[in-house]
């Protein structure tokens, strides 16, 4: 019998640390950075070119291959490898941050959520038990389970700018009492637990895929640690950080991160959910955490938004901007992606010259598909770099490589050294 999932540690810095997992669709280096394939595909890039940014393990989105073109076909088509030619590992949410992100469209209770089809209106089901035979059809080679992710912080506490968190509000509102906070951070934390063990019980193929459970409880660390203490007593091959960059400042971000992930099993993998910005990636990894997703990459890709070492605007820069009209340099010199050096690729340009910044913009301007692909293609080799560059900075046993690679990162690194933040 295989074993669906192996996680091996090479080295440690402090709570930092480097590995390998292995998965029956091949292995990922770890920390690793997961471009996200909503709907089985990275926009716009072939699969052979997402395997050229340093890309080794993509993530599904479990709710939308539900409803198009449903769980039941891509099974019968042979699994998401197959169906979308990734020859690699692949992980799937489980539909419990669209119970969050679509609270406007859904009600939640003790059994499950139930969605209004963003396709056609209609009434969408999901519970423990349809997210697990959901995701066994798709066939990835980690899945999570279904959790009940509440607002981070109270939408109440002071003036709410994201409309996601006045909707889970307003959900989440009793007649009688109105919105309590702290109640329905207890009340996710006991039901994410309960769902778990509905996961666990009704997940069919054990032996091939890989369940992750996750932990909640908001911006409140007690609240964390009652959910990290229940959720990894449930012997699992994985495990998350959830309910994380849904409306809490970057501060909180990395304060729920080093209080939580030190507490989670050592010699499993540790993966924080929907965290993408390279600032809160580096203090995540410093604090002990392994995986990483986020639309960021590909979603500002396609709208001239590029993710560079320069400080500032976390560190992207705008290539629809006017300045940018007669630049001659690539999005980042030294970068070694299709866009800024595409000779290292086998293209053959004149005298070797990369796609400018002049015309990237020029194809945005223009409305030309290759604008999107060449910029998604640079900010997906970014992140790939990024994680790369912390594997060697682990490996080496200091993070003076990293800080001299970016010294951007210097104040940040100093911040989240282990002397730095005594308990």
């Amino acid at each position: 019998m295989s074993t669906p999932l192996n996680y091996t540690i090479h080295h440690t810095l402090g709570n930092a640390r480097s590995g390998t997992v292995d998965t029956l669709h091949g292995s990922f280096d770890t920390p690793a950075f997961m471009p996200v394939g909503t709907r089985a595909t990275i926009k716009g890039i072939l699969p052979q070119q997402v395997k050229e940014t340093g890309s080794q393990i993509l993530l599904n989105n479990t709710y939308h291959l539900m409803l198009r073109p449903g769980s039941e076909l891509i099974r019968d088509m042979g699994g998401v490898h197959k169906f979308m030619n990734w020859n690699g590992p692949i992980l799937t949410d489980s539909g419990g941050y669209q119970a969050y992100s679509m609270a406007d469209i859904n009600a939640i209770d003790e059994d499950g959520v139930t969605f209004k089809s963003i396709l056609d209106g209609s009434k969408i089901r999901m519970n423990p038990e349809i997210a697990m035979q959901v995701q066994n059809e798709l066939g990835p080679d980690i899945m999570m389970a279904f959790d009940d992710c509440p607002p981070s912080v109270d939408p109440q506490a002071g003036p709410v700018n994201q409309t996601r968190l006045r909707h889970a509000a307003r959900r989440d509102t009793t007649k009688k009492n109105g919105y309590n906070h702290a109640e329905r951070l207890q009340i996710a934390n006991e039901r994410t637990v309960r769902w778990l063990e509905r996961c666990k019980a009704s997940h069919a193929r054990p032996d091939e895929q890989s369940l992750f459970g996750i932990v909640q409880g908001g911006t409140d660390l007690e609240q964390r640690d009652w959910s990290v203490e229940r959720i990894c007593n449930i012997d699992l091959p994985g495990y998350a950080i959830g309910g994380v960059a849904v409306g809490e400042s970057t501060d909180d971000i990395a304060k729920i991160v080093r209080h939580t992930a030190p507490q989670m099993p050592t010699h499993k993998p540790r993966y924080l959910m929907g965290v993408g910005y390279e600032r809160d990636i580096v203090a995540a990894v410093m604090a002990g955490v392994d995986m990483f997703d986020c639309v960021l990459p590909t979603r500002n890709g396609r709208n001239a938004n590029a993710f560079t070492s320069e400080p500032g605007r976390d560190g992207q820069i705008r290539l629809r901007n006017a300045p940018f009209a007669r630049d001659p340099l690539p999005i980042e010199p030294g970068c070694d992606c299709h866009a800024c050096n595409p000779a290292i690729h086998g293209w053959d340009t004149p005298e070797g010259q990369p796609f400018t910044r002049s015309y990237i913009r020029h194809l945005f301007m223009t409305g030309e598909m290759l604008g999107p692909i060449l910029v998604t293609l640079h900010n997906l080799r970014f992140f790939q770099r990024l994680t790369s560059d912390l594997r060697d900075a682990i490996k080496a046993g200091d993070w003076s490589g990293l800080i001299a690679q970016r010294p951007h990162l210097k104040e940040l690194i100093e911040a989240n050294t282990p002397e730095s933040n005594p308990k």
